[in-house]
This record gives C-alpha cells, structure tokens and sequence, in this order.
C-alpha cells in the first residue's frame, strides 16, 4: 500500500499527528487527500481538498461520504484526551464518543469505497489501548474499545480485501501531551513511521521509540497469535 498516487482522507487533519500525515502523504505523491476538520481548513495545495466534518456528527460524516468519490486510505486520527477520574460519566461517553464511535461512523459510511479500492483503515490508536494511564483512564478506555474495533474489522473485511491497521503511538508532541514532561516524538516523524509501516503492510504499527519498545513482544505474544487463531476459527465459521 504505496502512498503516490492514492487518495486518502485524514480525519482530525488541523493539528498535531493529522496535519503531519496531511502533509508527509502530499510529499509522497498522493494524488488527493481529504482533511477532515471541525474548524475550516486553509491548505494551499491544490491536491488537499478540506471537508468540513465532526466524527460525532452522523450528518456531516453522511454529507462527506457524499462529497468523497473515491478513497484508498482512511485514517481515522480524530481524537480527545482529558485528565479524568471515572466519576464523571459524562466524560466517559465523550470520549467513546470521539474514539470509539466517532472512528466506527468513519468506517462504515466509507467501507463502500475501500471495498471497492481494496483499500485500506489505518486507525490511530495508543499504547494505552495495551495498558491504562491512571492519569487519563476514560481516554485509555476508549482506546482499548477502540483497539478491540479495528482487530474485529480486520477478520471481518479480510475477504473484501480490506486491511485494517492500527498505530499504538507513545508519547508524541502534540496540543494532547503539552504540560507532560517526557521525552516525546515528532508529528513529522510519527507520519513519516506511519506510511512506512503501511507499506510494510504491518497490522500493528509502532511509529516512535516509546511504542517500538513494544513491538517485538507484541508481534511475537501470546495475544497477538491468539486474535489470529480466532480470526481464522471464525473464517472457517463463515465459509462452512
């Protein structure tokens, strides 16, 4: 899944990781991209083409499939983190708002047009999706939700030759990590690791040091082979 001469649509595409996976797809050679964004979006390449457009918003996900004719890439980067406690509720279903649901409405208003490309979901997680950060728990469960989302959609869409990718990003410099003092990758450099990772059709990505730390153990654990054991089970289910 080469870049140059795709058409690929980011979601969250104003800042931080999205504006940088914006950008680094143009320096590949994307024909198009679509930058999905709440505010409007002043982008000076004429290959960009801004879509106005909430993942909570049902009817502005519907009005972009409309306006999108063909699409090889979505990648769901849209995303919320807030220091919380789980007291609140309300804060709980904000963020399964955006993470998981938000990123669920992208996928199957968009699922037509990858059927018909072949084409690929790359959805932006975190290593908190393997393990919770006290600090920000509804944002950690909603990755973890949002995790277990994209390992279901990559056994089912398998046979329409749809492949499914999920980033477990670390710490990365962004308007998200600000006031935490670690040490933290780029946006650019996370992008860049992100389409590298995509050509190496990798079904886990770990774009930055924090994450590859975890990469090998992942790739090579007892879960990892336990999700491909289930999937092909339920493969033979569906063909039975």
């Amino acid at each position: 899944m080469t870049i140059a001469d795709k058409t690929i649509l980011v979601t969250g595409a104003n800042r931080g990781i999205g504006q940088a996976l914006v950008e680094e797809a143009l320096r590949r050679g994307a024909k198009r991209v679509y930058a999905g964004t709440r505010v409007p979006l002043t982008q000076p390449d004429v290959r960009v083409t801004p879509l106005t457009l909430d993942v909570t918003s049902e009817a502005q996900i519907l009005e972009a499939a409309r306006n999108v004719e063909s699409l090889d890439i979505l990648i769901n980067n849209a995303g919320i983190a807030a220091y919380d406690n789980l007291s609140d509720r309300a804060m709980l279903d904000q963020h399964l708002a955006v993470n998981l649901f938000g990123t669920y409405g992208m996928c199957q208003a968009f699922l037509p047009l990858l059927t018909r490309s072949r084409g690929a979901i790359v959805n932006i997680l975190s290593l908190n999706s393997f393990a919770p950060l006290p600090a920000i728990p509804a944002y950690s469960v909603s990755k973890a939700a949002a995790f277990s989302l994209t390992q279901s959609l990559r056994a089912l869409l398998a046979g329409q030759d749809v492949s499914v990718h999920a980033v477990m990003t670390g710490m990365v410099d962004t308007d998200m990590t600000r006031t935490v003092e670690v040490p933290k990758a780029s946006p650019d450099s996370v992008a860049r690791a992100i389409f590298d990772g995509l050509d190496r059709e990798e079904e886990e990505i770990f774009p930055d040091p924090m994450s590859q730390a975890m990469a090998e153990s992942w790739r090579g654990g007892a879960v990892k082979a336990l999700e491909r054991q289930l999937a092909g089970l339920a493969q033979g289910m569906s063909g039975a």
